[in-house]
């Protein structure tokens, strides 16, 4: 077959820089584990107090730098891939910084809480993405983004969490969109949609009879470990998704079927 040639089981990561946004977060604490496994040099990004560090120091293999940034100063984004280049050829953003603010009901829902969230969650999102794809331009290489979303895109959420489930949405819409205007430079844009994960935002301000209302929606009748996620996104970053692009990928333990 013309162009076809030996399937290679690893990543192609090896020797490239990855940027990880929350990555002090569960999903993200196993994102750049799974990264630097794979032998990437991994940027870790999260907030200001969050121990990158000697989180970056624990890390497999070498070359891993971290940066405390606030990334709702939309100033901060060019640094973090000036710095990513600094360290390797920046190779692909997986964005999984986010805030959320479950109330009980729509009517807790302040307009802070709305602020916050979709500045954080959608804004953020969108600036970051074209500050990625400017330095994948400024290397004249090709990338990958992927943005984490939420189950919340399609079910609306519940109570409380409308408004995360609508930034969410966002994301989704947003996903589809930049990855047909970033085409043209070969810069893939997808997101990971991810279930039940058994993280400290996933359990935060649920009771235990509302979590175990949750779970029992879930085919696999479990919450995620963070470490199942790795996978999909590694596939997603890697040459192998080469053709892979504007695409929801579902990782919901079966919650999610269409």
């Amino acid at each position: 077959m013309k162009g076809f040639s030996m399937w290679r089981n690893d990543s192609g990561l090896s020797g490239k820089s990855i940027v990880v946004t929350g990555a002090a977060g569960g999903i993200g604490s196993a994102l750049i584990h799974g990264f630097a496994q794979a032998g990437a040099h991994v940027l870790l990004i999260d907030m200001p107090g969050k121990s990158l560090q000697e989180i970056s120091d624990g890390l497999p293999g070498s070359g891993h730098k971290w940066m405390e940034i606030d990334l709702s100063d939309l100033s901060q984004h060019a640094l973090i891939f000036e710095t990513a280049q600094s360290m390797a050829p920046f190779s692909a953003l997986a964005h999984c910084a986010a805030v959320s603010r479950r109330r009980a009901d729509v009517d807790d829902v302040t307009e802070a809480d709305w602020d916050i969230q979709l500045d954080t969650n959608l804004k953020t999102t969108f600036f970051l993405n074209r500050a990625a794809r400017t330095s994948f331009r400024s290397q004249k290489s090709i990338g990958s983004i992927i943005n984490f979303v939420s189950q919340a895109w399609w079910s609306g959420g519940y109570g409380g969490s409308v408004v995360y489930a609508a930034s969410k949405g966002g994301v989704v819409s947003l996903t589809k969109g930049l990855a047909r205007a970033f085409a043209a430079d070969g810069v893939r844009v997808n997101a990971i949609s991810p279930g039940g994960v058994d993280t400290p935002m996933m359990v935060a301000d649920q009771t235990p009879e509302a979590l175990a209302k949750f779970v029992s929606m879930i085919p696999l009748g479990r919450l995620a470990n963070p470490e199942e996620l790795v996978g999909a996104v590694l596939f997603l970053a890697s040459d192998a998704s080469s053709y892979v692009t504007g695409t929801v990928m579902n990782v919901s333990g079966g919650q999610l079927m269409y």
